[in-house]
């Protein structure tokens, strides 16, 4: 499901808010997108990126975020 407004997610070690997702990543949120009835988002839109959220561990929650850029510049 997409939403428009920051949800707020959890892993073992941290709570993320907007304003500290936004510190992380260094960029604006702007939406993301939960599969099925998952409780962390799988992708994280901001001005200039799309974050894949992936999970770094089977027993534990841990995250870590790749950027992707947005509107790439091919020259």
């Amino acid at each position: 499901m997409m939403y428009c407004e920051w949800k707020s997610f959890s892993t073992d070690t941290e709570t993320y808010t907007q304003e500290l997702f936004e510190e992380t990543v260094g960029d604006e949120f702007e939406a993301m997108m939960f599969k099925d009835e998952e409780l962390i988002p799988s992708y994280i839109w901001t001005v200039n990126f799309v974050i894949i959220v992936k999970r770094c561990s089977k027993y534990i929650t841990d995250l870590s975020f790749e950027k992707i850029p947005r509107n790439p510049v091919c020259e």
